[in-house]
C-alpha cells in the first residue's frame, strides 16, 4: 500500500493501481477523469483512493510561489490543488508536469516522476513581447494557456513564456 503520496493526473491514468493505493488526489482530478477517461475510473473508484480538497491557506501559499517562479502561467486549478495537497499533508507529490516539479523543489516538498526523469534545476519564467520584447507582468492567477497568453498592449504582438534571464 502507498501511503504518503500525492498522485497527479497522469499517475492515476498509468499507473498500476496497486501504486494508488492510499494515494491522495484532488476532487477536480476525479471530475477529469469523469469527463476523459471514465472507464479509468470506475476501475479507481474500486481502490482506496483520498478525494480531499487543500485548504485555501496552502492554495494561496502554492498560488504565491508560482507567481514568484513564473510558472503560474502554465499551471491549471487542478494543478495547483494537487501541490497545495503535498504541501498540506507533507506527502510526496507523483507528478511529471514539469511546472509541478519545479514548484515543488523551490517549495521544498518532495517529488519524483510517474514516467520521466523530471527537472534537473529549479527555473524561474517570464513573460515577453515577442515583438518589442518588453517583460510583462506575471498574471494573478492560472491561466493554463501556454500558447495564448494574449497581445502586448505596447506593439499587438504575441506573448510568450521564457526562461528568466
Amino acid at each position: 500500500m502507498v501511503a504518503g503520496e500525492v498522485v497527479d493526473t497522469s499517475a492515476l491514468i498509468s499507473w498500476p493501481l496497486e501504486m494508488l493505493f492510499g494515494s491522495l488526489a484532488s476532487p477536480r482530478q476525479r471530475n477529469e477523469l469523469t469527463a476523459n477517461y471514465p472507464e479509468r475510473l470506475d476501475i479507481i473508484d474500486a481502490i482506496d483512493i483520498n478525494w480531499t480538497n487543500p485548504n485555501k491557506e496552502n492554495i494561496e501559499k502554492i498560488m504565491h510561489i508560482s507567481k514568484e517562479t513564473g510558472d503560474i502561467a502554465g499551471l491549471s486549478e487542478t494543478d495547483i490543488e494537487i501541490i497545495a495537497l503535498a504541501m498540506e499533508y507533507d506527502c510526496i507529490l507523483i507528478t511529471d508536469d514539469y511546472r509541478m516539479q519545479n514548484i515543488a523543489e523551490y517549495s521544498k516538498i518532495k517529488w519524483r516522476s510517474v514516467n520521466t526523469d523530471g527537472i534537473k534545476d529549479i527555473w524561474k519564467w517570464e513573460i515577453v513581447c515577442i515583438g518589442c520584447k518588453i517583460v510583462k507582468i506575471m498574471p494573478e492567477s492560472t491561466t493554463n494557456q501556454k500558447n495564448n497568453l494574449g497581445q502586448c498592449v505596447e506593439c499587438g504582438s504575441k506573448l510568450k513564456v521564457r526562461k528568466k534571464k
